[in-house]
């Protein structure tokens, strides 16, 4: 017996799916191929007739999908933000180091290599404060933040976790934007390097705090736990945290 034909609603559905497709292929050529103009000749380069161009498409068709060539830029630096969040998803959990502290170097590590891997792309990427709201950065964020409660949960974190974000973000950052700038005779990777050590002494001890008996890792690691419980109200949780936002910004 044949299956009965789609009532009204599901053949409406398909239809607005099948739509979207079509709407979503042609907005993914026009970005793959400004990224690729921007990778191989640079940000001057990507003018909407030659993206047009090397996309297949006539120039309104950019204007009708970004808006302008500064909402053009904004979906590529997004799919930059995409790719680098698909670079962190698709490493070998197996590999990932066992001691925390190896594992932020090698995140940081990870931030970096993309950054000159892809110069003119990494370049968009953090040239508007704004594209901070990207989902794919704050998606980013999340796995940065995760990755610094276990250390501050441990006891190794130093200082705060948004500041700990903040430090480790910029100076991933400020390096590869500083290595960008520099002349190619004047690369020197110790640059890199320092850089990074500098992080890691900022943010993390040189044991976990929560063994040497004082109150502010103690108060760190506690704060960093709260989530997991379910004892407190929110009330308290939110008072709980405040007191030990006190204690831990004494050590």
């Amino acid at each position: 017996m044949p299956p009965p034909p789609p009532t009204w609603d599901s053949a409406t559905a398909d239809e607005s799916d099948t739509a979207a497709s079509d709407r979503e292929q042609p907005r993914q050529r026009v970005i793959e191929a400004a990224a690729d103009l921007l990778a191989r000749e640079g940000r001057d380069a990507v003018t909407t007739r030659a993206v047009a161009v090397a996309a297949g498409l006539q120039p309104p068709a950019i204007y009708r999908l970004f808006g302008d060539k500064a909402g053009l830029l904004d979906a590529v630096a997004e799919y930059g933000f995409a790719s680098f969040l698909a670079t962190k998803e698709a490493r070998n959990p197996d590999a990932e180091p066992q001691d925390p502290i190896e594992g932020l170097r090698a995140g940081w590590d990870l931030a970096v290599e993309f950054g000159l891997a892809n110069p003119a792309l990494y370049t968009l990427m953090y040239s508007e404060p704004t594209r901070a709201a990207s989902a794919a950065f704050k998606t980013g964020m999340k796995i940065l933040m995760g990755r610094i409660r276990r250390l501050a949960a441990d006891g190794w974190l130093r200082v705060d976790e948004d500041l700990a974000a903040m430090l480790i973000h910029a100076t991933a950052r400020g390096a590869v934007l500083t290595w960008l700038s520099l002349p190619e005779d004047r690369r020197d990777p110790a640059l890199l390097t320092t850089m990074r050590e500098s992080m890691v002494t900022a943010v993390t001890n040189d044991k976990p705090a929560v063994q040497s008996g004082g109150p502010a890792g103690a108060a760190r690691a506690l704060r960093a736990a709260l989530p997991e419980q379910t004892t407190l109200s929110g009330a308290e949780q939110h008072l709980l945290k405040e007191w030990l936002g006190r204690l831990a910004s004494d050590g």
